[in-house]
């Protein structure tokens, strides 16, 4: 099955379930779904950064400071969070994701999507997914946020990574 085949839950603004479509026709009519966004560090506290692969059916080629994707239909937010981090990572054997927040992210062209945001710690040697990862590091914080204006990042993973820096102290 493509990735554009996956059935996804189709919500409301809400985020109550009130259909199901293949990911490919949720994009292209812009039905608004469940995503997961999860922080990985490894075991010094640097973040898992990466470019996205050229093939991605959204924001191909850009940098992200999250791994994660969709909610599957009938899949918990957790679930699918442990899952994406495991795929992306390419990892088995991960801690459970820690919930933080979850906000409906709207890109201003009429697509929104309810994002999870979660972070894990990841002490395993990473492998990640080339179907999903082009290029991809550990940085600091600092080294991040220098960055920030020199890279193209994924819209929807640079407004979780500001909403996440001001609820932190």
């Amino acid at each position: 099955m493509s990735a554009a085949d996956e059935i996804l839950d189709i919500v409301d603004e809400h985020d109550q379930v009130i259909g199901r479509s293949p990911r490919g026709e949720a994009y292209a009519r812009g039905l608004r779904h469940r995503c997961v966004f999860i922080q990985a560090r490894d075991s010094t506290g640097r973040l898992f950064v990466h470019r996205r692969t050229a093939t991605k059916l959204v924001f191909p080629s850009l940098y992200d400071m999250f791994v994660g994707g969709v909610v599957g239909a009938g899949e918990s937010y957790d679930t699918a969070a442990l899952r994406e981090a495991e795929e992306e990572l390419g990892v088995t054997g991960l801690p459970r994701p820690t919930f933080l927040f979850k906000f409906l992210y709207e890109n201003g062209t009429g697509q929104s999507w309810w994002s999870a945001v979660y972070e894990v710690r990841c002490d395993l040697p990473v492998q990640p997914q080339v179907e999903e990862v082009a290029w991809h590091t550990f940085l600091t914080d600092e080294e991040l946020t220098a960055r920030l204006g020199d890279w193209e990042w994924v819209p929807d993973g640079l407004a979780a990574w500001e909403k996440l820096q001001l609820k932190r102290p």
